[in-house]
This record gives C-alpha cells, sequence and structure tokens, in this order.
C-alpha cells in the first residue's frame, strides 16, 4: 500500500499518481538489476508506478507486485499490461513473502522495493474511511475482505486498549483522555462514521495542541489504521524475511512515511550491517562479517521540488541496503 501515489483523477492508474522518489529508487536498485535476468519484488504494488518504471528500464527484469488491496491490483495489473510476461501479481501482504516467492519456485531475489503506508487510491476513495476530512464510514481496511474495521475497533477495546494504540501507534499524547471519551461516547451510541469521530477529538484536543500539532484527527486515524490493518507486526515479520530472501549482491530500497516504521527499518538494517566477530578480537572471523552494506547515509528525504509538486512526498524517509553477503 504505497504511500507514493499523487491523485489525479479518473482515469488509468498511470494518470492518477506520481511515485515518490523514482528516480533515486531506479537509482538504487539499478546495480542489482541490471546485466542480465533478474527478479524484484515489490512488496508494495500499489498502482504500479514503480514497477513500470523498473520494468521499462530493465528489459529482462521479472518482477513479483504484491498488495492486499484487491483494486490496487486490478489497476496495476491494466498498467502493467504491455509487460504481461514479465510479471506475476499476487494478493498477498507482504509479510507472506516466502510463501509467495516459495509458490513461484523462487528462492532469491536481486532487489526488493517497500513503499509503505496508506495510498492515494485508499486515501482518496472516501467511502473507505481513510482520510479524516471527509465522512465515511469508520473502515480503514487495506484489504475489504479483512475481518476488522475501524469501526470494531472504536466499538470493542476497552479504554486502555485504545490508549495504548493511540499511544503507541499515533504518538498521541492525549491518548487516555480520548480513549475514555471515545468509551463514554460509544455507551449513547456505537461509532460508524468518522464524522462523529473527527467532532470528539476536535472536542477532546486542547485548543493550544491544535495550534502546533496539525489536525487532532491525524494521528488517531493514524493508529486506527495501523491497528486494523496489522501494519507494524507486518512490517516487523517481512523484513527479515525479504533480507535473507536477497542474493549476494541484491540491493532493497524501504520507503517509510512515519518514525514507527522507520525506527523499524533502521534497526534491522543497522543489525545485519554490523560484524559479528567479538571486538577484543584483532581480525574478521570468517562468516562473521556484515551481511549488508548501508547505500544512504541516514534516511534520505524528497527535495523541495519534489515536495512541492507532490505534498505527499513530505514525510518520506528512505533507506536502502545491499547484501554483500550471506547470513549464518
Amino acid at each position: 500500500m504505497a504511500g507514493d501515489e499523487q491523485w489525479q483523477g479518473g482515469g488509468p492508474a498511470r494518470d492518477r499518481h506520481v511515485p515518490v522518489l523514482l528516480e533515486r529508487t531506479l537509482e538504487l536498485l539499478a546495480p542489482a538489476l541490471s546485466g542480465g535476468p533478474a527478479v524484484v519484488v515489490d512488496a508494495t504494488l500499489g498502482m504500479g508506478g514503480h514497477s513500470e518504471a523498473l520494468l521499462a528500464a530493465h528489459p529482462e527484469l521479472t518482477l513479483v507486485g504484491l498488495d492486499r488491496d484487491p483494486e490496487a491490483l486490478r489497476l496495476a495489473g491494466q498498467r502493467l499490461a504491455p509487460y504481461s510476461d514479465r510479471i506475476h501479481l499476487v494478493h498477498a501482504v507482504y509479510d507472506e513473502w516466502g510463501e509467495v516467492l516459495a509458490d513461484l519456485g523462487l528462492s532469491r531475489v536481486d532487489g526488493a522495493l517497500f513503499d509503505l503506508g496508506v495510498s492515494s487510491l485508499q486515501l482518496d476513495e472516501t467511502g473507505r474511511g481513510f482520510a479524516y476530512a471527509h465522512d465515511a464510514p469508520l473502515d480503514m481496511r487495506m484489504d475489504s475482505g479483512a475481518p476488522r474495521t475501524a469501526a470494531d475497533v472504536l466499538n470493542t477495546y476497552s479504554a486502555g486498549e485504545l490508549a495504548r494504540i493511540l499511544r503507541e501507534y499515533g504518538e498521541e499524547k492525549f491518548a487516555s483522555k480520548i480513549a475514555a471519551a471515545i468509551v463514554r461516547e460509544r455507551e449513547k451510541a456505537p461509532f460508524e462514521r468518522s464524522e462523529r469521530l473527527v467532532q470528539l477529538l476536535y472536542d477532546v484536543v486542547p485548543a493550544a495542541s491544535r495550534r502546533t500539532g496539525g489536525h487532532p484527527a491525524k494521528r488517531t486515524f493514524q493508529a486506527l489504521r495501523i491497528e486494523v490493518n496489522a501494519e507494524l507486526d507486518v512490517l516487523r515479520r517481512a523484513l527479515p524475511a525479504a533480507l535473507d530472501s536477497l542474493a549476494v549482491g541484491g540491493r532493497m530500497v524501504v520507503m517509510s512515511y512515519h518514525s514507527l516504521e522507520d525506527r523499524m527499518v533502521k534497526r534491522a538494517f543497522a543489525e545485519r550491517a554490523k560484524s559479528r566477530t567479538p571486538v577484543d578480537l584483532p581480525v574478521e572471523l570468517p562468516g562473521h562479517g556484515p551481511e549488508l552494506r548501508l547505500l544512504t547515509r541516514g534516511a534520505e528525504l524528497a527535495g523541495e521540488a519534489e515536495t512541492a509538486a507532490n505534498p505527499r512526498a513530505a514525510s518520506v524517509r528512505l533507506r536502502a541496503v545491499e547484501r554483500i553477503q550471506e547470513g549464518p
């Protein structure tokens, strides 16, 4: 569910979004995908912007595209139809990485791309309830067939559970106050639509905080979305599987859109980019050297021009690594 998409109105997917950091992504992945047949996994296919550019740039590339959103897969399939003999599009969450590769008879890949977060396809289809700017059913499921909605969370979680997800996933400092208000209000009637929740947040979040912290619903809606789709749990499982599947010389690019995701990616990369040789030994033990080489100095941001053209690029944080030796 790539966070890379800027809505451009109806019509084909190509006309409906602009991939974030596209040229930088192509540049980082190119050394692993050039010079012969290669396989890349786009773990967050979205509407296929990055995938289309990769397929166009590398004529011998096979692409595996994953997405949990059936509508995204449909639109991406239309967009990538000219490359149909080189693509495998799979309805899957990216923590199913290993199973998908096994089903395709693949054990190693040369490139991996994660463009995390919610897509414009989801944000701008107002009936799905991701955007607090429009009244809609409190759904927020990236896969419309998933069992749990945001309304289910609001209407069934205890005050303590609600406060926890608001604090952990939304980094909301008024988490306990908001959770208590939700529990009080749902005793009058269950939460069904976003407008009622937004009004509650306006009433609960102090005006002074609204002046400096942005829209009062932003953090709560982020927290609910992450909980409904288990986004951090999925990422926690997916990163090791994806890194394990990278061939030596393979590269991975991850774009995150909030600090929780970025910290998780940073830790996963850093752990494998350091030596496992005891620090008191004067030489590197065979097989104990770093598995990964960091390709970015910290997290890279979008430039001013890109952010001006596509405001959703403003929060992107890009990190990339190269596999330099097999793991233990």
